[in-house]
């Protein structure tokens, strides 16, 4: 089944065209047919690009004024590319929705009553949802016959016990307002988890393990026989670890010091918090780990510092959850940061051996944006690195969706 995986956010689209089936799956040889992005949207400057492997990326600069027009241009270069013969190849199409609340734990076929409740959770979501949907929109209007499945960044995370989402709020802020947590990053978690049962031949129930996805934005999670029992993401991706302009975890309070003391309105702290905090914040320069880690390096104590608090932070949630899960067979490191940085890796896992997690210092400095093992031989947690691949997984869920089979965690 060939399967277009959109992404949609305010003035971009970002797409795959994946061939993937049972067999497919199976044997982890589900194909990338074309990819690309369109950025820019509603100028007379956007840019199209898309690859259709193995020829290099073409991109093209035009004016592109709407989303639908954006994605007539995708399917259009999607034919010049020869990844399509017809748009009526493609057979289904599966939409990123960051946030579905406590009302999907799984990914859905969308129909009006499922489009209902997605909406019920722009509220959530405000500054994704209303976008994803929009992507949902214009690809029902172009293919009106080709089935659209909604796959949700939160689903994985509904099976957290109330334990680990409940927070000490009075509980009628929860009951009337949703003010819980919910988690982020799922389908990310999902998918290399998924990955490692795959490589050692496990099944769901036969290991705990520690997913840290660590790039711009970072989560980690705590995945007890495949089911998610906590994460540091929580009602919105502000919480947690320090990220590349998101603070983590912070005391409230500190919060409204800072207000009174610089005369903040609530926007303005919401706009420091998600872009002027995390790294960027600390450093005072860069939200790229790749710009600090050259910074520091040449003595830039403030990039150092950055460094090590990132760190630091994770160490402290991979403690934590090794606590809650009581038993790790596997510690997994993905996304920007924790597929490419082995000395993030490194000082992450530093003075973690009581928790049996070892670190081989130079499997880890060979294991660069591949998959591969980092620990020591002696190491009772096996330590990997899973390159991430979340449109594969949205392919997938779009496809058992479509066949009405079960959605494997």
């Amino acid at each position: 089944m060939k399967i277009l995986v959109l992404n949609c956010g305010s003035s971009s689209i970002k797409f795959q065209l994946i061939e993937t089936d049972s067999e497919l799956i199976e044997s982890n040889t589900d194909r990338c047919i074309a990819k690309g992005n369109v950025e820019r949207i509603g100028t007379d400057e956007a840019t199209l690009r898309v690859a259709v492997p193995p020829n290099p990326s073409k991109s093209t600069t035009e004016e592109i004024l709407d989303h639908q027009t954006a994605l007539t241009r995708v399917i259009a270069s999607l034919k010049e590319g020869h990844a399509v013969a017809d748009i009526s190849q493609i057979q289904a199409v599966g939409h990123r929705m960051v946030h579905g609340g406590e009302r999907f734990a799984t990914s859905m076929i969308i129909d009006e009553e499922v489009e209902k409740e997605i909406q019920h959770c722009v509220e959530l979501a405000p500054l994704h949802n209303p976008h994803n949907l929009r992507g949902y929109f214009v690809a029902r209007k172009i293919m009106p016959q080709v089935p659209q499945v909604a796959v949700f960044d939160t689903a994985f995370h509904q099976s957290m016990p109330p334990r680990a989402y409940i927070y000490g709020l009075p509980y009628s802020y929860y009951r009337r307002y949703g003010v819980r947590r919910y988690g982020f990053h799922g389908t990310s978690h999902r998918y290399v988890a998924f990955r490692y049962r795959q490589i050692f031949g496990k099944a769901r129930d036969e290991v705990n393990l520690i997913t840290a996805h660590l790039g711009n934005g970072c989560s980690i999670t705590a995945i007890e026989k495949g089911r998610s029992v906590d994460t540091s993401m929580g009602f919105t991706p502000q919480e947690g670890l320090v990220m590349g302009t998101r603070c983590g975890d912070v005391d409230s309070a500190a919060l409204f010091y800072i207000m009174s003391k610089d005369e903040l309105t609530l926007h303005d702290m919401s706009t420091l918090l998600n872009k002027f905090c995390g790294l960027y914040g600390i450093s005072g320069e860069s939200n790229d780990m790749r710009e600090l880690m050259a910074a520091s390096a040449k003595g830039d104590e403030q990039a150092k510092l950055a460094i090590e608090v990132f760190c630091y932070r994770v160490k402290k949630y991979i403690g934590a959850y090794s606590a809650a899960l009581g038993h790790v067979d596997g510690l997994i490191f993905t996304g920007g940061i924790g597929e490419n940085a082995p000395e993030v890796r490194a000082l992450s896992c530093e003075g973690l051996c009581e928790l049996g997690i070892e670190v081989d210092a130079e499997r880890n400095q060979a294991v660069v944006a591949k998959e591969g093992e980092i620990s020591t031989p002696a190491s009772r947690v096996r330590v990997l690195v899973i390159p991430t691949n979340e449109e594969l997984l949205i392919a997938r869920d779009t496809f058992r969706a479509v066949r009405g089979l079960p959605h494997p965690h």
